[in-house]
């Protein structure tokens, strides 16, 4: 039978793994091998995919994948989740390098002491890792919850040692190329060639992040291992002997709890002695000799004499080589540049080996690695009763997944987000802002009155600054709100439920369940949205994820929207502005669906995700997002949007012999935008000051409140050049077309020039066709 076939709540134990290429590999380094022990948790509510739970921690797979899982079922083991009797509760860890237990003394060769100590932070998803880092350099990255959050290599200075550099790398699960993210951290390591690693590992999670830890052992570089998380281990009545696994392992272990910045000061103490001394692992054969025969331990050893000087000659580390080699890894095997003979060789060990073994290759490996962690977990790990954490997390589970009050929960939760942030504290404190910025500028304008200033200098400050400027920094209030729930549940672990039962909808438009994060971060920003795309596997998935993710409506464009509703449809402004957020994602769909018959032909790349325990976001975390958000909303309204306003009024003031007008009608900017009338005239959209608005909004959407407070004086001049259709289209049109210049930037960067240019084009196109349908329609209606 397959483990398609087990119903929830039946366990069952994995014979066979089939499939090919990447995605199996992945599969055997999540821990789906041969003798491991799965059970079945439930289905999402349109019964695909499925989530499993596998070696303590939860996954999800395709329905299509599972079919390809031969299993045999078995009754649950009396001992899960069951804590194992062992003397004594409490394991304390000895302190830094007493006596040199727990440091190699014999080969120390410390490195001059002006050496910059460089170190790679790696680990598994969800381990923390991103927290530890914040902690060790004061750094203000967010920190998410979904898997694969950071997408960018980010660096820092280890606080009070100014000789440091440590790098967070993306959250991988293995050293295997199956994601972009792996093969950028694999890279790091092997050519940055960084002082140490520092690996964290979520201690209650340990039998799946300690597969990471293996092979990062056998690279053979010093290393220290930061069981995090060990607060909840223990409160849930659980521990871990570290001086047991430290001796096991042959590297330093330190418990700590990055949330709760405890064991910190222990482990940079740690790292910057292996780091200064060069203190390798003291271990990195894992494969026991006397097991199956000893048949992968005989085949690791004959493929490390047999690749030794090619792998010296690539500099990749002989251990590292000669396992990848095993497993198959093409793009080691493309760095040894083995010739035909050595080739063939190689394939008769392996040959050899799977005969004797009974497993192919990837599988031996993984397994190989698999029963050590075992080994080890059995004789330090003393396992807690169920987690408070995951108890938690089933419960809220059977609700916001449940089968049928999954989706209309999302439809809820996304609602109630939209109407909070547009009607009730955005808005309340929109207007307390707007309040202040009036109140301000009647104070320079008295000021500049009485002071005789030209009327020019006047009309620069009042008209063009604080009109323009001003409208815009009062949507800062609106921005924050929405970028605080967003970060509550994408923090809390929320987004990824929300990726495990919208897989099977999205599927049908060509993409996986991943593909819904970048999108729900595409409603605060495009540019993360575009980035976070790197943590899908599939180039096609990608590619199609990053060209629908501009129709999702980000933060920027909220001025536009409450700028018109407030213009003219007083009262149903969350109504029309939800009805926008629902038509992108509409046009986005009917896009997919082009996309799909056309050039992204193909079916989606496997869904295989794991669903981290829910978690209450810090506060500290949220706080320094919202910042974040904040800062980078006014750097812009005070560099790019404040440039944007003063050119806007200078072009609609002067002629073309620089003489002051009085009639903006007769200004360089009615000359130059009057060119391209003639196209938006059917939008009904045919007036210059509308046209330069919207060419303002390519380099900053927010631009285009500022360069129509400018050129229409405020909301009642707008109100007598357009009608309510004429709003209703320039809505519309503001939704559809080409994002702002940063995230064009951010496709060319991820993509590509032609597709960049494809993108501004497309959009636009599509903007102004759908705009004219609308048109049609209201002016039917209305």
């Amino acid at each position: 039978m397959t483990l398609k076939d087990v119903k929830i709540n039946e366990s069952a134990i994995v014979t066979e793994v089939g499939g090919e290429g990447a995605l199996r590999q992945h599969f055997l380094d999540m821990g789906v091998i041969p003798g491991a022990r799965v059970k079945v948790v439930k289905y999402a509510p349109l019964g695909d995919p499925v989530e499993l739970r596998i070696h303590g921690y939860e996954l999800t797979l395709r329905l299509a994948d599972a079919e390809k899982i031969q299993v045999v079922k078995t009754k649950e083991a009396d001992d899960e989740n069951v804590r194992k009797a062992v003397e004594g509760n409490t394991y304390s860890h000895p302190g830094f390098g007493e006596g040199g237990k727990y440091h190699d003394k014999k080969h120390e060769n410390p490195l001059p002491s002006d050496t910059v100590l460089t170190y790679a932070l790696v680990g598994n998803q969800n381990s923390g890792k991103t927290t530890l880092f914040n902690r060790l350099t004061g750094s203000n990255q967010h920190v998410g919850n979904f898997p694969g959050v950071t997408v960018d290599r980010k660096d820092g200075e280890i606080k009070g040692y100014p000789n440091t550099l440590i790098t967070d790398l993306p959250g991988i699960y293995s050293m295997s190329p199956y994601s972009s993210e792996e093969i950028v951290s694999r890279n790091f390591v092997l050519e940055d060639r960084p002082k140490a690693i520092i690996n964290i590992v979520d201690a209650t999670n340990i039998e799946r992040n300690m597969y990471l830890t293996m092979q990062l052992l056998e690279m053979g570089i010093p290393m220290v291992v930061a069981l995090n998380m060990m607060d909840e281990v223990s409160g849930n009545g659980g521990t871990i002997k570290i001086n047991l696994m430290e001796e096991m392992l042959g590297v330093p272990v330190v418990p700590i709890s990055a949330a709760k910045d405890k064991g910190i000061e222990e482990l940079v103490s740690h790292a910057i002695h292996i780091a200064h001394y060069q203190e390798k692992p003291l271990k990195y054969d894992f494969c026991d000799e006397n097991a199956y025969g000893g048949a992968v331990h005989r085949c690791i050893h004959a493929v490390e004499h047999l690749i030794e000087d090619h792998a010296k000659r690539a500099e990749i580390p002989l251990r590292f080589a000669a396992t990848k080699v095993v497993e198959g890894d093409k793009l080691i095997m493309d760095k040894l540049h083995l010739d035909e003979s050595e080739e063939v060789m190689l394939e008769n060990i392996i040959a050899q080996m799977e005969k004797e073994r009974g497993l192919d290759r990837s599988a031996a490996i993984a397994e190989m690695r698999f029963d050590f962690i075992e080994k080890v977990c059995s004789k330090t790990v003393v396992k807690p009763h169920e987690s408070k954490e995951h108890a938690r997390s089933q419960r809220i589970d059977r609700f916001l997944t449940g089968k049928y009050t999954a989706i209309p929960s999302f439809i809820l939760i996304m609602g109630l987000v939209f109407f909070i942030t547009f009607n009730v504290i955005g808005a309340f404190f929109q207007g307390l802002l707007e309040s202040g910025i009036e109140y301000l500028t009647g104070i320079v304008s008295d000021l500049l009155i009485n002071a005789g200033v030209n009327e020019v200098i006047y009309g620069l400050v009042i008209d063009g600054i604080f009109a323009g400027v001003g409208s815009v920094v009062s949507f800062v209030p609106i921005i924050c709100t929405l970028f605080f729930f967003l970060s509550l549940m994408e923090d809390s672990g929320y987004i990824a439920r929300v990726a495990f039962f919208m897989d099977k909808v999205l599927r049908r438009i060509g993409l996986s369940g991943r593909s819904i994060v970048p999108m729900l971060i595409g409603f605060g920003c495009t540019v993360p949205a575009v980035m976070a795309t790197r943590t899908l596997p599939s180039e096609r998935d990608r590619k199609m994820t990053i060209l629908l993710t501009p129709f999702m409506s980000c933060t920027a464009k909220l001025p536009i929207y409450a700028f018109f509703v407030n213009a003219f449809f007083p009262g149903r402004g969350g109504l029309i502005i939800t009805g926008l957020y629902f038509l992108g994602i509409l046009v986005g769909i009917l896009v997919a669906f082009l996309m799909k018959k056309t050039h992204f032909k193909g079916e989606a790349v496997p869904f295989v995700m794991e669903l981290p325990n829910y978690r209450l976001p810090g506060a500290r975390n949220v706080g320094l997002l919202l910042w974040e958000k904040a800062k980078d909303f006014l750097q812009r309204a005070f560099s790019v949007i404040f440039i944007a306003t003063i050119v806007v009024w200078f072009l609609q003031s002067f002629d073309f012999h620089f003489n002051l007008v009085e009639d903006s009608a007769n200004s360089i900017l009615a000359t130059l935008s009057g060119g391209l009338a003639p196209v938006f005239a059917p939008l009904g959209l045919g007036d210059y000051r509308v046209v330069t608005a919207l060419i303002t909004g390519f380099m900053a959407k927010e631009s285009v409140v500022s360069t129509l407070e400018v050129l229409f004086g405020a909301e009642g001049g707008i109100s007598e050049a357009l009608t309510a259709v004429s709003a209703g289209t320039l809505l519309v049109f503001s939704l559809l077309y080409t994002p702002c210049v940063a995230a064009i930037a951010t496709i060319k960067r991820e993509m590509g020039a032609k597709w960049a240019v494809f993108t501004v084009i497309w959009q636009c196109f599509l903007a102004w066709a759908v705009a004219l349908v609308v048109k049609l329609i209201l002016t039917a209606v209305l």
